[in-house]
């Protein structure tokens, strides 16, 4: 019966995460927009810190919990607003059924150096993983709560601090190391309290008449984030996500001060959608910005069309991952991509195959990814620009889509270029002219069907 239910849960978690990917593009409902605006951090270590990871470019957001053994769309199911649509219609038994996947969720096969060498191949540099989403349930083995990956089936195991061993294995990979943490926490008492019902979101009692529960609920959350950032190790990152509940309700000023003077020096604080000094760097979810920023920020982008593990879902081609990542780096982001491993704790063949042969395309044309940065010119057409932060050598990166066949020419305006260009895939040489204020390449014949990317010095 157990197993009917989660392959049925399954196919409505696929059904349900189509049809949000769908509102997504129609109209953006279901995500978190960058905020308004941006505030630079004052902190030397903290814009150290961020210019490394601007760096980086390319890295990997993990959503893995109670919603992988379901097969759903992570864990908003349980919240009760008008969106949402569950295959047990009544809510109070859809409830007792998820709290209860604590007793099923078994991922015997984990194997986070699987997890390490695929992201590694795949020419990541950063990471981020989810110790607790908004269900509450922790995959680290807390002192807060019972409600953890070590207190299931998996309790015996000797790897039930999962969060630590997955740490480990991306740490000895050299990744820039990020913590994701929600702020709002539905299973715990303090804020979702057992006394009311669960109508929204946020809490479900009104703090000015609860203060006693307002303030043990920032307890909790203060104690969990203290408890990962002292530990756990050096983190680069904590990715704080939930942001209808502010950092200042569970004293982030307080804990960064505390952390990044004595476990976490510079430590990038996303307070995500909170605009301010907290929010270190921007994160427009699922989407990329129309026009290039000058600021840190990232796009956080699903390979399928969910965070978490959906079985038979179809995911991203290579070529579109190259492609939104040209863009992202061109307008001056990273991108973090978002990958669910299955309720064993493996990562699917498929993603393997895919992220394969993105890492195959950035071992030869990283240079134009990594280490760059934004030039005016930045786009034309399918070509976009990054430029070497010596401000003379540019790229130009032509995103080809997935049903597409490699011109013989490229063609921009703008950026001028002055001497030889090349391909950066076996450095050849290529001839272009320029006239009118256009670029015309000319691609050798021969090419792999791929996305292309050029070298060239810009006449100033």
């Amino acid at each position: 019966m157990k197993m009917m239910k989660t392959l049925v849960a399954s196919l409505f978690g696929l059904a349900l995460a189509m049809n949000a990917n769908a509102q997504i593009e129609k109209d953006n409902s279901f995500v978190h927009e960058r905020s308004d605006s941006y505030e630079w951090p004052t902190d030397k270590a903290v814009l150290e810190k961020l210019d490394k990871w601007q760096d980086q470019k390319f890295g990997v957001l993990f959503h893995w919990g109670l919603y992988s053994q379901a097969g759903v769309v992570e864990s908003w199911e349980l919240c009760s607003e008008d969106w949402l649509v569950r295959w047990i219609p009544n809510y109070y038994e859809f409830k007792k059924w998820y709290w209860g996947l604590i007793d099923e969720f078994n991922p015997t096969d984990f194997d986070p150096d699987q997890w390490a060498r695929i992201m590694d191949e795949a020419g990541m540099k950063y990471m981020i993983f989810t110790t607790k989403h908004h269900d509450g349930f922790c995959m680290y083995d807390t002192k807060y709560t019972d409600y953890s990956i070590a207190n299931g089936p998996f309790k015996n195991d000797p790897r039930k601090d999962v969060a630590r061993h997955v740490w480990d294995a991306f740490r000895k990979k050299n990744f820039m190391m990020g913590c994701y943490f929600s702020k709002p926490d539905w299973h715990c008492e303090w804020f979702w309290n057992p006394e009311f019902d669960t109508p929204r979101r946020g809490i479900n009692y009104k703090k000015e008449r609860h203060p006693d529960w307002w303030k043990n609920y920032q307890d909790f959350t203060y104690n969990q984030l203290k408890e990962l950032m002292t530990e756990y190790g050096d983190f680069d990152i904590l990715w704080l996500d939930g942001g209808w509940v502010r950092g200042e309700d569970v004293h982030l000023d307080k804990l960064l001060a505390e952390v990044r003077s004595t476990t976490q020096p510079g430590l990038i604080s996303v307070d995500r959608a909170i605009k301010g000094r907290n929010e270190n760097y921007q994160t427009p979810e699922r989407g990329i910005p129309e026009t290039q920023l000058n600021h840190p920020w990232e796009s956080c982008i699903t390979l399928s069309h969910a965070w978490g593990y959906i079985p038979n879902v179809q995911f991203k081609s290579a070529r579109t991952v190259v492609g939104m990542l040209a863009e992202i780096c061109a307008k001056g982001g990273s991108l973090a991509l978002g990958v669910g491993p299955t309720p064993q704790g493996l990562i699917q063949p498929e993603v393997e195959a895919i992220l394969k042969e993105v890492g195959a395309w950035m071992k030869v044309n990283g240079e134009a990814i990594y280490n760059t940065r934004i030039t005016p010119n930045y786009n034309t057409g399918k070509t976009w620009f990054t430029a070497n932060k010596n401000g003379k050598t540019l790229y130009a990166i032509y995103a080809l889509a997935d049903d597409e066949t490699l011109p013989a020419t490229i063609e921009w305006e703008g950026n001028e270029p002055v001497g030889r260009m090349t391909l950066l895939k076996g450095n050849r040489a290529v001839s272009y002219t320029y006239k009118d204020g256009k670029v015309t390449v000319k691609l050798p014949k021969g090419l792999k069907n791929e996305p292309v990317a050029l070298k060239f010095n810009v006449k100033k």
